[in-house]
Formats: C-alpha cells, sequence, structure tokens
C-alpha cells in the first residue's frame, strides 16, 4: 500500500508545481488578448490579437531586438566561462591566503545593485569610447552575471580531484588533454548551470542596458518595458509572454545540447 501511494507522490507533486509555476502567466495571458478588462470584471469584456499583431509585425523590431538580446547574452556568457573557469578552479580546489576575501570581492555585483557600478563605469567608457557600442553592453552585462557562473563552477570544481589528472599526466597527457578529457565533463553541469543563469539575466537587464546603450543598442526589455510602464498593457503583456517563451526556449536548448556536447567532445580521440 505504502508503496503504491509513494508511485503517486512524485506525480502528483509535479503536476501541482507546474501548475503552480504556470499559474501567475494565465492573467498575463488574458492581458494580452483582452479587448478592455476593467474592475470588477472576472473576464475581459471581448478578445482581440492587436497585441500579439503588433509585436509579431515587422515595424515593431521585435525580431532585431531578439537576435540582440541572444547575442549579446551569448557573448557574455563566453567571456564569463573564459574567466570563470580558471577562478572556480583556484577557489574551489586550492587554499591559498585571501581566499575568503577574494570570493567576498567576486560575489560583490550580486550585493552592491549593477546599477551603481555601472553608473562609474559609464564615464570611464565615455572616455574609451565604448558608450553606445553594441561590445559596451556586453561587457557591461558581464558585471551582474560573472558572479552566479563563478559560483556554479566553483561547485563542479570542488567535487573534482587531483588524482585523474596526475594519472593522465603520467601517461603523457598534456594539460590541453588533462582538461578537456577529464576536468570539462565533470565542470560540465557548473557550466551549463551558469550558461543558463548568464542568458536569463543578461535577457532580463533594462537600466545597464540603456545607459550603456544610449538607446541605441537595443534589446528585447527595452521594448516592451514602456508598455507595461503606463504605456499599451496588451502588448506590454504579448512581449512578455514572448519574452519568457524565448527564455525557456533557450533553457530547453541549453539542457538538450550543450551537455551533450560537451560530453561527445570530451570522448574523442
Amino acid at each position: 500500500m505504502t508503496g503504491k501511494l509513494d508511485k503517486w507522490i512524485l506525480p502528483i507533486l509535479s503536476i501541482f508545481f507546474i501548475i503552480l509555476l504556470f499559474l501567475p502567466t494565465i492573467p498575463l495571458l488574458a492581458w494580452s488578448i483582452s479587448d478592455g478588462w476593467t474592475w470588477p470584471d472576472l473576464f475581459p469584456k471581448s478578445v482581440t490579437l492587436e497585441g500579439f499583431q503588433y509585436v509579431l509585425s515587422p515595424s515593431s523590431g521585435a525580431f532585431k531586438a531578439l537576435m540582440n538580446t541572444w547575442m549579446i547574452a551569448g557573448l557574455t556568457a563566453l567571456i564569463n566561462i573564459f574567466i570563470a573557469v580558471p577562478a572556480a578552479d583556484a577557489i574551489g580546489r586550492y587554499d591559498f591566503k585571501g581566499k575568503k576575501w577574494i570570493e567576498i570581492f567576486l560575489i560583490l555585483p550580486i550585493l552592491v545593485p549593477p546599477v551603481v557600478i555601472v553608473l562609474g563605469l559609464h564615464r570611464v567608457f565615455l572616455q574609451i569610447h565604448l558608450v553606445d557600442t553594441f561590445i559596451g553592453v556586453v561587457i557591461v552585462h558581464v558585471i551582474p552575471t560573472l558572479p552566479y557562473m563563478i559560483r556554479a563552477i566553483t561547485s563542479s570544481y570542488r567535487n573534482v580531484s587531483f588524482q585523474m589528472e596526475d594519472q593522465a599526466k603520467m601517461l603523457g597527457a598534456n594539460s590541453f588533454k588533462r582538461f578537456f578529457y577529464i576536468v570539462l565533463p565533470q565542470i560540465s553541469p557548473g557550466i551549463i548551470a551558469g550558461t543558463g543563469l548568464t542568458f536569463l539575466i543578461s535577457m532580463s537587464q533594462y537600466i545597464i542596458t540603456i545607459i550603456i546603450g544610449g538607446g541605441k543598442v537595443i534589446t528585447l526589455t527595452m521594448l516592451f518595458y514602456p508598455f507595461i510602464n503606463g504605456g499599451d498593457l496588451r502588448i506590454g503583456a504579448a512581449y512578455s509572454i514572448i519574452f519568457a517563451i524565448c527564455a525557456l526556449g533557450v533553457l530547453i536548448l541549453l539542457d538538450a545540447t550543450l551537455y551533450k556536447n560537451i560530453i561527445d567532445f570530451s570522448k574523442k580521440r
């Protein structure tokens, strides 16, 4: 009897949490197709697809903004990986003087609002001509996302011992082969988790993007934020749904392909 009960508990809990996860999207979906929804009406008075029609029209610029958003997030994740892997290796597997202070320094962007840091960087970026540029936005997106990448990869590195690397070294493997064939498969879950967090955080940035981008580098959040903040709520809700679908699609794609590619690469001889 207990075994049968345990067999049903997990599916029921899974369904419950899925419903709980998607419950907030129901009002958003209703707003996106409503043509007037006022208190105390329980449902919209009429249904229209004008919000989605505007968002999906070429004149909205949504496709170009989405491409910019993905490119910025992808480059940010790539930069984060190159910085975070050696940093996480040092923090996760070595003990040295001042290690705790370095860890605190690396997580400061989480504790300090990114806009505070970016306002200070804005003057520096002006002097080196990075304001109003695509690369400037990419660099500034590294600030709030790098701590998450480092923490994710550090957690993976703490489970990686030196024993297998030493054995490979004795068999003649150089440092490059030891990393790609031994270390990388073991830290790949941390890389995937950090990349997913990087994409989500980078895609959602608005303030720091508009400060450094100066309105010339357009991302998806820059398009729908004005509609949500006092504009046409139908269009804002439609943008939000498309944004959520794109973010979910990125996470599914990362989970389905990135890990497999890393493992397949490590198995090549």
